[in-house]
């Protein structure tokens, strides 16, 4: 459950929408809700792409370190 909080910490962090980062990953919004809510698995490729946005390693993404 710790990388859906991370998910949605960065986002917010960044100042984004759950529907800018939905279009920046080419997929509906009640998809990536979905992500955030930790109700689907997020795929490891949305993963890469979300680590790459952030500036951040996979690692950190997923909370295996800070």
């Amino acid at each position: 459950m710790f990388v859906y909080q991370r998910v949605r910490d960065l986002r917010e962090d960044h100042d984004k929408t759950q529907k800018e980062i939905a279009a920046l990953l080419h997929m509906q919004l009640t998809v990536y809700q979905r992500y955030e809510r930790g109700e689907r698995e997020l795929p490891l490729w949305a993963a890469i792409q979300l680590a790459d946005y952030y500036h951040v390693t996979l690692d950190y993404l997923v909370g295996r370190s800070n």
